[in-house]
């Protein structure tokens, strides 16, 4: 067995940095001109003449290719595919020569990713290589697209309210472009249904790495037993059910971004790890030896401030450091003003378009009735009422009676918003009434609330003190009014 040396600088390189590379064929020559090409395109590689020396390779070595010839003087490569020494995570290129094809197409039905019929050139081992990698990678990101393209912006308006995110965003974009790689790790903090997971493929989505793969992993619903090996992998008898080993999603964000969504659900060990991956660009699957290099950009969210958590123990603080280089806060919808409005619109258009609906409009005094809300589910909750409401629409006009009741109003919103404090179902009455009446209803109001302080009653209603006290003198007893 000879190990060969790592490629010198300066040589072209094809396989990914680290990678581990088994050469086995039995004739010496071609043994060592296959192997002084992976090694110069980026690998560190083990030569074996003979089945055994494979199988001794194998047993002490995890190797990400494995190139077998399949006829060796001490038995045949298949054997190594058939009882499962070789791991499911290794990419396995065959090689045969003229006549070899059937032995060949049963080497693909055990695993193998390609075969090569001898003579070939050693680059094809490269592109199989690349190309297996791919197609596994691919299907591991498949598993956690949650959202198509064409809704990565939605619940996103940069109104008056995310004026100062929008001014961070542009900053961290120019800042990105001019980097292009080892792009610094971003934390966005914000309640629930704020738009984080919106925000974070929106940023993605206009970056350097917009082509790459973008995957998003809520760790929240990831049990303890299960973050470690869903985030970093694990190899073949990790555990008692890994019966075929996995890549982590650090492997399948290779190259792209990786969305940590509510991160301060990990356990303390499984933060240790990621601290690692992010400083070090390495990761160690479960159950594995060998340190992977990987280069994934790095977005994490939480809903609460993680500084509390760190202040709790329930989160690294040399972890939070880390992440904290580039913080955005999301204010929650409550918060934002006449955006809920314009929001309001622009998601009625998805979910009208969505529906297969004409296109339906806010009423005045919807719009009046959604600004006034207090949205605690902020956007979420949002685009479900809005939802909920063009389901029942009979029309093409969107008004209070299809929302659902239960929206609370927030009553400074409503006095910022002019006339929503008013019942959304009153309007005025063809016969008439009492404008003196509202006028000593709400004196009466102001006073109750300000426990009789004129001064204080004044400020509530935008009056002078003496508005005040000429109200209250002209409805005293035995003044003829009221």
């Amino acid at each position: 067995m000879i190990r060969s040396p790592q490629k010198a600088a300066g040589q072209p390189a094809g396989l990914p940095p680290g990678c581990e590379a088994l050469v086995t064929e039995d004739d010496p020559l071609l043994r060592r001109r296959l192997a002084a090409h992976l090694s110069a395109a980026g690998a560190h590689v083990s030569e074996a003449g003979s089945l055994t020396e494979a199988r001794n390779l194998l047993a002490s070595i995890r190797f990400d290719l494995a190139v077998l010839d399949l006829h060796l003087p001490d038995g045949e490569a298949l054997e190594l595919l058939r009882d499962g020494t070789i791991p499911e995570t290794t990419v396995i290129v065959v090689m045969t020569a003229f006549g070899g094809f059937k032995p060949a197409v049963e080497a693909m039905q055990l695993g193998a990713a390609d075969y090569l019929a001898k003579p070939f050139e050693p680059d094809e081992i490269v592109l199989a290589f690349l190309r297996a990698h791919r197609v596994r990678t691919a299907a591991r990101r498949e598993q956690h697209r949650t959202m198509p393209p064409d809704r990565a912006d939605s619940g996103l308006i940069f109104g008056e309210g995310l004026a100062g995110v929008r001014r961070q965003l542009d900053a961290i974009l120019a800042t990105e472009h001019k980097l292009g790689r080892n792009l610094p790790p971003i934390l966005i903090e914000g309640e629930t249904g704020t738009g984080k997971t919106a925000l974070a493929r929106w940023l993605h989505a206009r970056g350097p790495r917009a082509s790459l793969p973008f995957i998003h992993v809520n760790c929240g619903a990831l049990p303890d037993a299960l973050a470690e090996t869903e985030l970093f992998g694990h190899e073949r008898g990790a555990f008692t059910d890994a019966k075929t080993a996995r890549i982590g999603l650090f492997e399948a964000a290779d190259g792209g971004t990786l969305f940590l969504d509510e991160i301060t659900s990990l356990s303390s060990a499984v933060q240790a790890k990621v601290l690692l991956a992010v400083d070090g660009g390495r990761i160690r699957r479960m159950g594995g030896s060998r340190e992977l290099t990987v280069d994934v950009r790095l977005m994490a969210a939480s809903n609460q401030p993680v500084a509390e958590a760190v202040r709790g123990g329930h989160f690294r603080e040399d972890l939070f450091h880390r992440l904290n280089l580039l913080n955005i806060r999301i204010p929650p919808l409550r918060e934002r003003g006449a955006d809920i409005v314009m929001l309001a619109r622009a998601l009625l258009e998805q979910i009208t378009a969505r529906h297969n609906r004409r296109q339906i409009r806010l009423t005045p005094a919807a719009e009046a009735r959604l600004a006034a809300g207090r949205w605690p589910g902020n956007v979420r909750e949002l685009a479900h009422e809005l939802e909920r409401a063009v389901i029942f629409a009979e029309d093409d006009h969107l008004d209070l009676a299809h929302l659902a009741p239960s929206i609370s109003v927030d009553p400074s919103a409503a006095a910022a918003t002019g006339p929503s404090w008013k019942n959304p179902a009153w309007a005025l009455p063809e016969t008439g009434f009492s404008l003196e009446w509202v006028t000593d209803a709400f004196v009466s109001e102001a006073l109750r609330a300000t426990g009789g302080n004129v001064s204080a009653a004044a400020r509530r209603l935008g009056v002078t003190r003496d508005f005040i006290r000429y109200h209250l003198e002209q409805h005293r007893p035995g003044s003829g009014q009221g």
